[in-house]
């Protein structure tokens, strides 16, 4: 599963921001590249990804370096600081390991090139099981690679098969041995509940499999139908293709959800966001940026970039109309489209206090530490959260959201149900209107 940010930004750009001096430092950012490129489409999926010639990959990789080259004089022609400084890289996709290995060094040498790596910066790379050869692990050692995200997705070969994955269990976890015997020890599994064929039996044998693998990190998503994936499509026509109806109804794969919380706090796995989970010191520092709004730049087809600006010298926060707010801005998601963009500037969008805010809350209450009402009081000022405060209300007597010490954190039952949660705040039309 990606874990850019298609599926987290609610605002899309919306016209050029005006051009203006730069302001107040951006102190550090993560990088996320965008691979787009995959051997077989999982069922479930409706990412900007596919199965594309080989030939494609070299064109590819010369339009992503060309972006990154050209990002700090369009972003400073914008008046938008432009932070070298990078403590997180992630490569997502489509399947990443699938890049021939003198492509994916050229990546490497472009983003080190145009931006200095801090001192253990976390490089993550997702892969497909049973798709790592061994030309490609030497390249991804050279690149830097120190943390993997394997899309297992199940390890159940019956269930994987269903989904549209290649691997068998024993690949899947043989691939984890090989490269953790390579030096790179940080590894991460996607789980998802709610597969076709998947039962309580079937999950606890893909739980029993991933306690066992050695990763320290896992990703566990309940399966979301979307009418634009194969799947979801089989299922709204009421077909049975790629077994669509065998799958878990949606009470079915909540139970499934919450029996992998349990069985991974029992196994030292720490649920520090809804969907994912770490042994100690293991979180992916890259995704907390999402989660944290703190600033990042996306490479490729269909990736996303977030500044935002360091508060200004001596104070923490500014009213509006004086506040900078945080700047997004997307690439397409058509990979023809893509290539022949040429040197355009991005098209970016300032957000307003009211934006951010919301941010505030549907990012900040993924995480299991919440959102503290201090952070908010300092940053948007205390007569902006009257209505945050109703909705906090009315979701507490609903048993959705709880309070302690000054934070608030989505319940048991709001972790099944925070789609609803994150709708009420934007609901709530809160924050300054610019």
């Amino acid at each position: 599963m990606p874990h850019s940010g298609s599926g987290i930004h609610p605002h899309a750009p919306a016209g050029a921001l005006d051009a203006a001096p730069c302001g107040p430092a951006i102190p550090s950012a993560g990088v996320y590249l965008a691979v787009p490129f995959c051997r077989s489409k999982c069922s479930f999926c409706n990412f900007a990804s596919g199965v594309h010639p080989a030939a494609a990959q070299p064109r590819y990789v010369a339009r992503i370096c060309a972006e990154m080259r050209t990002a700090e004089r369009r972003l400073r022609g914008a008046g938008i600081p432009f932070p070298r400084a990078v403590d997180s890289v992630y490569l997502g996709g489509g399947t990443p390991s699938l890049l021939a290995p003198d492509l994916l060094l050229e990546l490497g040498a472009a983003l080190r090139q145009e931006f200095d790596f801090a001192a253990g910066c976390e490089i993550t790379l997702e892969c497909a099981p049973g798709q790592i050869e061994d030309a490609t692990l030497d390249a991804m050692l050279e690149f830097g690679v120190n943390r993997i995200s394997f899309g297992v997705q199940s390890f159940v070969d019956r269930e994987a098969a269903a989904a549209g994955r290649r691997h068998t269990r024993e690949i899947a976890l043989e691939d984890m041995r090989r490269v953790s015997r390579a030096g790179i020890e940080n590894l991460s599994v996607d789980l998802i509940a709610g597969l076709p064929h998947q039962d309580e039996a079937s999950w606890t044998r893909s739980l029993d499999a991933l306690a066992a693998s050695g990763a320290v990190h896992a990703s566990v998503y309940m399966l979301e139908i979307d009418e634009d994936s194969r799947l979801g499509r089989e299922l709204l026509r009421g077909g049975d293709r790629y077994g669509a109806r065998s799958a878990p109804n949606e009470d079915q794969t909540a139970d499934l959800f919450e029996m992998a919380v349990d069985r991974l706090e029992r196994e030292g796995f720490r649920q520090y966001e809804i969907s994912n989970f770490a042994r100690a010191d293991r979180v992916s520092r890259h995704n907390l940026r999402y989660w944290r709004r703190e600033s990042y730049l996306g490479f490729g087809l269909d990736a996303h970039s977030m500044l935002r600006p360091a508060p200004l010298p001596g104070r923490r926060s500014a009213p509006a109309p004086e506040r900078l707010g945080a700047i997004r801005w997307a690439n397409g998601d058509g990979l023809q489209d893509y290539l022949t963009a040429g040197d355009l500037p991005p098209e970016l969008h300032r957000l307003t206090a009211r934006e951010e805010l919301e941010e505030c809350w549907f990012l900040g209450l993924r995480m299991r530490a919440g959102v503290r009402w201090a952070g908010l009081a300092e940053e948007f000022g205390e007569e902006a959260l009257t209505q945050s405060r109703s909705a906090v209300e009315e979701l507490k007597t609903l048993e959705l959201l709880e309070e302690k010490e000054g934070a608030v954190r989505l319940t048991r039952r709001g972790l099944l149900l925070s789609n609803d949660v994150f709708a009420r705040f934007l609901d709530a039309g809160d924050g300054r209107r610019e």
